[in-house]
């Protein structure tokens, strides 16, 4: 045996005593359902997307209902850009007039959408695994309300209401839909959901992902969900990242201003969806290969973990 057949031998074995390590954790997951919110930088790399599309097939296959809540807001503002339309936030939330509602629904439930689905079709072909492309607007998935904001003028010290627009709250998810793709015993389906709901009155309205994420998982009654971002995990007041936190503590760290910027909604996404039902919501780096199979199937997990207690 040459040295390139011994280490084929070797990874061979390896590859072998990680899956045999990683079966109580694959029990634990069986038949549950774990759902993600993908987005950030991943999504505008071809290579990246295709890796997570193939980890989502992967998860299915071993008997996890995955399903996939995406944004786009990277999209969305390289749309508006070449229309000439510009765009302003507030409290990391787009300002939404109509236009730009509905370039949002053309970026978000067209395009993005579309080709998340794409391509978890295309890395489950062999087995018939099937992205399904969906939008709150399907079956009366997502009902919203107007969101409403204030700000204190730092000079008279009035609060005033800002206006965003197209912009909403989730005040109710149905998850028929989902339940019934995600149960099915003859076909593989992956729901994957775009970030747009509608008002009574029928108004569309776009919504943060993070926001759609932990409404759909408190819907579903998820085992997990996971937040794909841009970071680690969550950073205490070392600069470590730290591993698991209950609620009490993720409050902690919004209210002492450890948690900054992008976090705090984070964290305030994972807060509301455990307290709607979902067993515990993980914040880890989705530009690592495989980070969903590291957190699931093996010990050490791959980001922070937040629960109830």
């Amino acid at each position: 045996m040459d040295e390139t057949e011994r280490q084929s031998g070797d990874r061979g074995w390896a590859t072998a005593k990680t899956l045999a390590e990683a079966l109580p954790y694959i029990q634990i997951y069986d038949r549950e359902t774990v759902v993600i919110k993908y987005g950030g930088h991943a999504m505008g790399e071809s290579a990246v997307a295709k890796q997570f599309a193939a980890d989502v097939v992967l998860l299915k296959l071993m008997g996890v209902n995955p399903v996939v809540v995406h944004g786009g807001g990277p999209q969305i503002s390289a749309m508006l850009d070449k229309a000439g339309v510009k765009s302003s936030f507030v409290d990391g939330l787009r300002v939404t007039d109509a236009d730009t509602m509905q370039v949002a629904e053309m970026v978000l439930s067209g395009a993005v959408n579309k080709e998340i689905a794409h391509w978890i079709t295309m890395a489950g072909k062999e087995a018939d695994v099937r992205g399904v492309g969906l939008s709150g607007k399907d079956a009366g998935l997502l009902t919203v309300e107007k969101t409403r904001r204030t700000r204190r003028d730092p000079d008279s010290m009035i609060e005033h209401e800002v206006d965003l627009g197209f912009v909403g709250e989730p005040t109710r998810v149905d998850p028929k839909l989902i339940a019934g793709l995600i149960s099915s015993e003859t076909e593989d389906w992956v729901p994957v959901i775009a970030p747009i709901g509608v008002a009574e009155d029928g108004q569309t309205f776009n919504v943060n992902a993070d926001t759609v994420a932990g409404a759909v998982a408190g819907a579903l009654g998820a085992k997990r969900m996971l937040l794909l971002t841009d970071v680690a995990g969550v950073k205490g007041a070392d600069g470590e990242i730290i591993r698991q936190m209950n609620v009490a503590e993720a409050r902690g760290l919004i209210a002492d201003g450890v948690a900054t910027g992008g976090m705090i909604p984070k964290l305030e996404t994972a807060i509301a969806a455990i307290e709607s039902g979902v067993e515990a919501v993980v914040i880890l780096d989705g530009r690592r290969p495989h980070a969903m199979l590291v957190e699931l199937f093996t010990e050490h997990g791959a980001g922070t973990l937040v629960q109830a207690s």
